[in-house]
């Protein structure tokens, strides 16, 4: 049995401390620590918020947990294993980092030599003052080696809301046992508290928001993150593959951007932008399985690259706190204006929105992502995978003045049915918050993927409904495919438009960028892709207020490489 004194313990953990942890070829790696009894902490813990993975490259992955301190102060030595050939396998790889209250007793690390396309298993644990206490044991696997064009499966999510529902979307894809990742979208949490919205549902299923005000601090947002993955179906979901994350706005506010957000409110005590979006981060990367942006770039930095093969190169993209232009929205732009008055400035509005200089992503990202799309191709990659928040396609509602009846139309009341029925006359996009609200940055992206030969494989989630749209460019060549995810919990637009059962075939129909659309129910889309196919298969639970539930594949959907470019979608 190896003896490690603190000293030792701190120069085995490197710099890292449990953080971010040493990146690839750290010196954390240099030893095998056989007993976690080596290094006690003077005090209880438990394990109450399971373990996870993500970021996998060939030879590394992150591995995440979070220790709950129950008497003791001070930092906390975790020492972590990782297992080849099951949870009872051999230990191919361990050590001692350290974790304390300055970064809410969460445990990050970086571990790499590892084999590439290997499954491993991992697990924590602490000595404490009543014997040793070991997390539950998470399932992971590196990303395969360069060479590789073995066959890949992702889940897609987006848009898990707490009150909203159960998470049995989670428990379903924790039934998944090939995974290569899980890929998470955004809006992996809701800043709400119980009197926004999904509040009320929250209250009849007993799901209410901790905290129940909104998230503005640093500790609102710890809370709220601790509070999600207390939930035992996204711990499952967790421990069953390595996940590839980014954010939407909820991780920060509502329809946030980069100089603000709908939902920050400085005259409600809610103080400066800059401090709360930088609270947000700061949380995010404590509690999510994800590697730190590098040292000398921005911490909302997250846009990353992650190689699979010879089949799949996946963009993580960043497009809300780095480089978004401020928000356009309708309801500000129209809201209580005569109706003789709405043309005129609904045209003047998308004249600022089609303007050059607004963007989704920056400049910066912009270019790494054009760099990536060249370098990608000209490696004889055969996808490149866009993991995108808000739908990329074109998309009007249609005329619904035409489409539904009276009947319908007074059903919905005077809520967002109601307002989409009036807009829907203008035939105009009606999801700003979209790339329709950044026209020229969708064209630049484009131009882009065109000059490199890119073949587009766009992942959305954000609009809490299903879909297949083919991606064309100005001269109306595709420049890609859509597959957008619909929600853990949230409703779509089937919920707030009731009675109107084909809404996603008048989607369809009135757009020709939109294959398939779904408004209704709740799941997760299933992403297979080899070298010559990718087929997405969407998958439904029957419902998210009880935890009793059925699945289902509700569609499928593909398409195949064909010569230089693919061919284009069609329904399985």
């Amino acid at each position: 049995m190896t003896k490690i004194t603190r000293r030792g313990m701190l120069a085995l953990s490197g710099s890292a401390l449990g953080m971010s942890a040493c990146g690839p070829g750290g010196e954390n790696q240099d030893a095998i620590v056989a007993d976690p009894e080596a290094v006690p902490f003077a005090g209880t813990v438990t394990f109450e918020h399971g373990v996870a993975s993500g970021d996998p490259l060939p030879e590394a992955v992150v591995l995440w947990t979070r220790v709950t301190r129950q008497t003791g102060s001070g930092p906390i030595p975790v020492f972590w294993k990782v297992m080849g050939g099951g949870p009872d396998g051999e230990v191919v790889a361990s050590g001692v980092g350290e974790t304390t209250p300055a970064r809410d007793d969460t445990f990050k690390i970086d571990v790499d030599g590892l084999s590439p396309g290997t499954e491993y298993h991992f697990q924590f644990s602490v000595a404490g003052e009543d014997g040793t206490v070991s997390s539950p044991t998470g399932r992971t696997k590196t990303a395969p080696p360069a060479d590789s064009d073995d066959a890949l499966k992702f889940v897609f999510i987006s848009c898990s809301n707490y009150p909203f529902g159960f998470f049995n979307t989670y428990r379903e894809i924790a039934k998944q046992d090939d995974l290569d990742a899980i890929i998470h979208l955004g809006d992996y949490f809701y800043e709400y508290g119980v009197d926004g919205y999904g509040g009320s549902t929250g209250e009849e299923i007993g799901r209410r928001h901790d905290p129940i005000t909104e998230t503005v601090t640093l500790d609102d947002y710890r809370i709220r993150h601790a509070q999600y993955k207390s939930d035992a179906d996204l711990q499952a979901a967790h421990a069953a593959a390595p996940w590839l994350c980014t954010w939407d706005d909820h991780e920060s506010t509502n329809n946030s951007y980069r100089t603000g957000a709908q939902n920050h409110n400085p005259e409600d005590n809610e103080g400066d932008w800059t401090t709360r979006k930088q609270m947000a981060v700061q949380a995010y990367l404590e509690w999510m399985p994800v590697r730190d942006p590098v040292a000398g770039r921005a911490r909302e930095t997250i846009y990353r690259k992650f190689q699979f093969g010879t089949v799949a190169t996946l963009f993580c993209l960043e497009s809300r706190l780095t480089g978004r232009s401020e928000e356009i929205s309708w309801f500000a732009e129209l809201g209580g204006l005569a109706p003789a008055e709405v043309p005129l400035r609904a045209m003047s509005t998308m004249v600022r929105v089609s303007a050059d200089e607004r963007t989704m992503l920056g400049a910066e990202q912009e270019a790494w992502l054009a760099d990536g799309l060249q370098g990608s191709v000209s490696s004889g990659t055969q996808w490149q995978v866009l993991a995108n928040q808000v739908v990329m396609a074109k998309v009007v509602p249609p005329n619904f003045n035409e489409t539904l009846s009276p009947e319908q139309v007074e059903g919905f009341g005077d809520g967002f049915g109601k307002l989409m029925v009036d807009f829907s006359v203008l035939r105009l996009p009606s999801n700003l918050d979209a790339w329709d609200g950044f026209p020229a940055a969708r064209d630049r992206l484009y131009r882009d993927a065109e000059a490199a030969g890119a073949r587009l494989i766009t992942l959305t989630g954000d609009t809490h409904t299903a879909w297949a749209n083919t991606l064309l460019d100005g001269n109306g060549n595709q420049r890609g495919v859509e597959f957008g995810c619909t929600s853990v919990t949230s409703p779509g637009m089937g919920t707030w438009m009731p009675g109107v059962d084909d809404l996603g075939v008048q989607y369809a129909e009135a757009n020709p960028e939109v294959d398939y659309h779904d408004p209704h129910g709740n799941g997760f889309t299933l992403l297979t892709l080899t070298p010559s196919d990718v087929q997405a298969d969407f998958i439904k639970v029957s419902t998210v207020l009880e935890t009793e539930y059925q699945a289902e594949v509700s569609a499928q959907w593909a398409t195949s490489a064909d010569g230089d470019g693919m061919t284009p979608l069609s329904e399985v």
